[in-house]
């Protein structure tokens, strides 16, 4: 079984006033992918995770670790 990565992806997000919606948009996934990720269900590529903190303004590890 794959360990759940730990990430304040939620927590990030809401605190930039962004929706799931918005940043969704703005990485060019699913708003289901963000809600994964979200929950822990789902782990980003690498690409992806740069993409989710430089929307956001933060360091991938700020998010995800």
């Amino acid at each position: 079984m794959k360990k759940p990565i730990k990430n304040n992806l939620q927590e990030t997000r809401s605190n930039s006033s962004m929706t799931q919606e918005e940043l969704a948009d703005k990485v060019d996934v699913s708003i289901q992918t963000i809600q994964s990720i979200e929950k822990g269900k789902y782990k980003p590529s690498d690409s992806l995770a740069l993409n989710i903190a430089r929307s956001l303004g933060k360091e991938v590890t700020e998010i995800f670790s």
